[in-house]
């Protein structure tokens, strides 16, 4: 049943998950609690499941592949992911109040949580139906004598999509969608923290699309061991993960005895180098946002800012005030921009980090704790330290928290080896008045994608995939989608 807090708007998401077509509980009953980060109150229960459901719908989804046309009819595939995007779009605002319930993101930036994903369904749907599953190279000459050759792009098999808790819908989207329109059955397993965007995704697949069972599954748990199981599982063919290096290196180690295809979204450290000519009034106070408007939790969000010495002072004091004015509250309310942090333990990490810097040297200017006016829910200050040792703890993890660090540099090799000294590499941002020198700036960072004056990078018409420890593989474009299939190449008569 469906629960609305009427005064909060809380909402009470799906507590069954989908396993071989049917929204069901783990047997036994067992349970766990859901809280609202904003309130750090119950919102409700969704069903703990175990290894033993994750390997009845592992084999759903290996029958499904295996025996159904799935695999091999684009145009049903077409009609089930049409009526999946109609079906989202009318669950739309109660997946809002889902995402905004579990992650405490202002209803005010959700958007590009909610529409965004769900406009992504038909994309991807439309590009399948168009893409060539066959292309032929032409005559090659071979000892034999010559030889046509034909590529047959196939899906891969069944992919296990592991998702994180940030932005919880979006990705559980992005990596299920394309795999799904190429093909394959997939098994997804949603964050603990956020069970109820996949668990509602599930019921919304069984109750409002022809999507045969086993397909589909999404199978929700507290138990790390749940997801542990899904990489390691020999009928699985793929693992599509998001989340953290330490995380993405775990599921790399368990799919290494199958040797199982792996794409990976992981950590990042983005830098964003800030020109001695560049429009400070213009880049920082969206630098600021950027690190404040999904509460700092996101991986690709230029967290360390790189400053000319010589206008170090002014950068600093735009930063200042941008942070310190920034809209920071209940993510129901209407114009706030920054909500909670997901967890207390997060809020802690958080706080944690930003202790690290000031013991290792940086000034604190504005922030560095809980806001006073918001004693209840997980709330942390936007944050900004400065004369941050490039070589620091806080300047070299992932904080996920509202936190920019700041620190000097006096020439361009300066600020392009400091963005450099981390092991991440998943994106970045140069602000200059001249395209050129920020180009020849971009070219030289290590990482996989970088804005330049705030345009951004990331879509779904683009790749986009980390170097170093940020990932391996791509999301979005062509690329994106071919991740989801492997190649036959055949040789024929001429």
């Amino acid at each position: 049943m469906t629960v609305v807090d009427s005064d909060t708007g809380v909402l009470a998401g799906e507590p069954r998950m989908l396993i071989d077509g049917d929204l069901v509980t783990t047997a036994g009953g067992a349970t766990f609690d859901v809280i609202h980060p904003a309130t750090e109150q119950i919102a409700g229960q969704a069903t703990d499941g175990t290894v033993a459901d994750m390997e009845r719908a592992v084999g759903a989804a290996r029958r499904a592949f295996d025996t159904t046309d799935w695999a091999r009819d684009v145009e049903f595939r077409h009609h089930c992911l049409t009526q999946l995007h109609d079906a989202l779009d009318r669950n739309k605002e109660r997946l809002r109040r889902v995402l905004v319930t579990e992650v405490g993101c202002p209803l005010t930036v959700s958007g590009s949580q909610i529409e965004s994903p769900i406009e992504e369904v038909t994309h991807w749907a439309e590009h399948g139906r168009k893409f060539d599953y066959v292309v032929d190279t032409g005559v090659h000459p071979t000892q034999m004598g010559p030889a046509r050759r034909r590529l047959h792009y196939e899906p891969v098999g069944v992919v296990g999509a592991i998702t994180p808790w940030n932005v919880p819908f979006y990705l559980n989207i992005a990596e299920t969608i394309p795999a799904l329109m190429a093909g394959n059955t997939v098994v997804l397993k949603p964050a603990q923290l956020t069970p109820w965007s996949g668990s509602e995704y599930g019921r919304i697949v069984a109750e409002e699309t022809d999507i045969p069972a086993g397909v589909f599954n999404v199978v929700v748990s507290n138990a790390n061991e749940v997801g542990a199981a899904l990489s390691a599982d020999p009928r699985v063919d793929m693992i599509t993960f998001t989340g953290s290096t330490a995380t993405g290196r775990a599921i790399l180690a368990a799919g290494a005895p199958t040797v199982k295809k792996t794409l990976l979204e992981l950590g990042g450290k983005s830098a964003h180098i800030v020109l001695d000519d560049a429009d400070f009034n213009s880049a920082l106070p969206l630098a600021a946002m950027m690190a404040c408007v999904m509460s700092g939790q996101s991986c690709i969000l230029p967290s360390r800012i790189l400053l000319p010495r010589s206008r170090y002072a002014e950068g600093l004091a735009i930063l200042k005030a941008s942070m310190e004015n920034f809209p920071v509250g209940d993510p129901w309310t209407p114009g706030i921009m920054q909500g909670p942090q997901i967890s207390d333990a997060q809020r802690q990490k958080v706080l944690g980090l930003i202790k690290s810097g000031i013991d290792s040297g940086a000034r604190l200017i504005t922030g560095g704790g809980i806001p006073e006016n918001l004693p209840v829910g997980y709330y942390t200050q936007p944050t900004l330290l400065a004369d941050v040792d490039p070589d620091s703890q806080v300047a070299q993890e992932e904080i996920f928290g509202p936190v920019l660090t700041v620190t000097p540099y006096d020439t361009d090799d300066e600020a392009i080896a400091i963005a450099n000294n981390t092991i991440y590499g998943l994106s970045g941002e140069v602000s200059s008045t001249d395209v050129d020198r920020a180009l020849a700036v971009a070219s030289r960072m290590r990482t996989g994608n970088v804005t330049i004056n705030g345009k951004s990078h990331f879509g779904i018409g683009s790749p986009f995939g980390g170097t170093k420890q940020s990932g391996l593989g791509y999301r979005n474009g062509d690329l994106g989608y071919t991740e989801y299939l492997a190649i036959k190449t055949i040789g024929l008569p001429e």
